[in-house]
Formats: C-alpha cells, sequence, structure tokens
C-alpha cells in the first residue's frame, strides 16, 4: 500500500459551511473569517457554537488554502460571553462530572486556536467579555476600537477568573499585577487601557476595524507563511523553556526555514532590488 504523505491529508476550507457562526473566505481562499453572528443578543457562544469553534481551529491544521484567519463579531460587539440561558442556567443543574466535561471543552477551543497554524486575528468592536475576552486573548492579533470594552467578568458570577487558561495567558500579555486587578475584580478594560498594556496592537475606527485586521490578515498570508507558522509554534513552546532549550529550539527552527524556497526568494529579490513573492514553502 503506497505511503500517506501530509499533503493526501491537506483539504481546501474555503466552502466550509458553518452552522452556528458565519464563515467566508477572500477570493483566493487564503483569508478565512469567522463571524459571530447572534447581535441581537451581543454575540454570545453557546453549547454548539463553542464546540463547532474548537473543531473548525482543528480542522485548520489541514488546510490547504486558509493561511490566516480573522475574528469579528455582527451588530457592532464582539462577543459578551457564554449565553446566560443557554450556557449558564443549564450549568447549575449539572453534576461535577458534567461541569468538567463542559470547562474542558471550552479549555480545549483556546488550545485550538493556539495550536492552529494560521495568525489569527480578532477584530474586536463593542462588548468583549468573559468567552468572548478569552477568544480574543487567545488570537495572536487584537484589533480594538476606542469603544471596545474588555473584561473578564467571571468573579461576577461567582466563579475563579481561572477560566480557559486566563490566569496563564492574560498575565504574559499584560503583566501579573494588572491581570490580577482584572480577574479578581471583574472590571472592565478600557480601549486606551488595553492599547496601553499591549492587549490591543492598534485602535481603530468601528468603520474600520474589521477592514484593518482583514488587511493584516492579508499581509500575512502573502508574506513567508511557513515561517509564520514556525514562529507561532516557537512562541507557544517556549513558556515552558529554560534560555538554553530556548535558543536551541530556535537555532533548530531557523535552519528549518532556511531550507525554505522562501528563504531563497527573499534573497533573490534582495539582490535584484525587487519585492520578493512568497509562496509558503
Amino acid at each position: 500500500m503506497a505511503e500517506l504523505s501530509m499533503r493526501d491529508h491537506k483539504r481546501p476550507f474555503k466552502d466550509y459551511r458553518a452552522t452556528h457562526f458565519k464563515w467566508s473566505c477572500s477570493e483566493d481562499g487564503r483569508v478565512g473569517t469567522i463571524t459571530l453572528n447572534r447581535p441581537d443578543k451581543k454575540n454570545p457562544l453557546t453549547f454548539d457554537s463553542y464546540a463547532e469553534l474548537r473543531d473548525l481551529f482543528r480542522d485548520l491544521t489541514y488546510a490547504s488554502d486558509v493561511r490566516s484567519v480573522v475574528v469579528t463579531g455582527e451588530g457592532g460587539n464582539f462577543c459578551s460571553g457564554g449565553d446566560v440561558f443557554e450556557i449558564i442556567e443549564p450549568l447549575t443543574r449539572m453534576s461535577m462530572p458534567e461541569l468538567l466535561e463542559f470547562t474542558r471543552m471550552t479549555g480545549d477551543l483556546v488550545k485550538a486556536i493556539r495550536r492552529a497554524p494560521q495568525p489569527v486575528i480578532s477584530a474586536i468592536e463593542g462588548i468583549c467579555a468573559g468567552a468572548g475576552a478569552m477568544v480574543a486573548l487567545a488570537s495572536d492579533f487584537r484589533l480594538g476600537t476606542p469603544g471596545t470594552k474588555t473584561a473578564f467578568l467571571f468573579t461576577r458570577v461567582g466563579l475563579a477568573g481561572a477560566d480557559m487558561g486566563a490566569c496563564g495567558l492574560l498575565p504574559r500579555v499584560i503583566g501579573l499585577g494588572r491581570a490580577n486587578e482584572l480577574l479578581m475584580t471583574g472590571r472592565t478594560m478600557t480601549a486606551d487601557e488595553g492599547a496601553a498594556w499591549g492587549f490591543f496592537n492598534s485602535l481603530h475606527s468601528a468603520q474600520e476595524v474589521l477592514a484593518k485586521a482583514q488587511e493584516l490578515a492579508h499581509s500575512l498570508a502573502d508574506g513567508p507563511w511557513f515561517a509564520h507558522t514556525v514562529t507561532k509554534t516557537m512562541v507557544n513552546q517556549e513558556w515552558a523553556m529554560g534560555i538554553d532549550e530556548m535558543i536551541e529550539s530556535e537555532a533548530q527552527a531557523q535552519a528549518i526555514c532556511m531550507m525554505t524556497g522562501d528563504f531563497r526568494r527573499a534573497f533573490d529579490a534582495f539582490a535584484a532590488k525587487r519585492k520578493p513573492a512568497f509562496e509558503g514553502n
């Protein structure tokens, strides 16, 4: 029997049909956009949308076309968290094994976003709270608006701030003291605070934020895509490494990238004084 290569497992996602949110792709299939589309409730998540988002990000590992992903929300808001009546109320009636199954599933969404090879960019307008704030935090880039309001409000419903990896991820992005404040008080972080603290990469008007996110997504998709996947992998892996392990791992990763055609294309373009055309291999 012939051996199967990784290429045999790849498949296009341009025509993926989402059930619990919207999915669209650019004409060339390189940029996928997830739109949370329950605007009447500020785009909360349900058991089904959690699971479908987790599965999509896991499956994007095998995408032959999508090279970057944008996450946004409809109707002027990003995501208000878990739906109060479709998630919070049922949780009050569950047994411990059922609750643990749910909390592991929500954490699996964060892990899937982090492990997806594509850079993930959140375009965040309006309310970004609870699980929505964690989807944003798990993303590689966050673009907000002056009116964006972000809250890790788990303590407001009597829970710990330790949800979906918040206690590990948030201090790495904005610092320990600021993370403690947000996670323990549940207060809203303003857009200006988020920009000053490094949560947001940039702020744009509400009319421009999605276009700016997609512009960034296209620039990444048109760049040395394989090298971007290596960068994302190393950023994740090096959190648990000492300095010696970090440097050795990066030496190996960079040597691998130096074997790609994109590395040679970049040199040839530089020598010819033209812009390189990267192919992701």
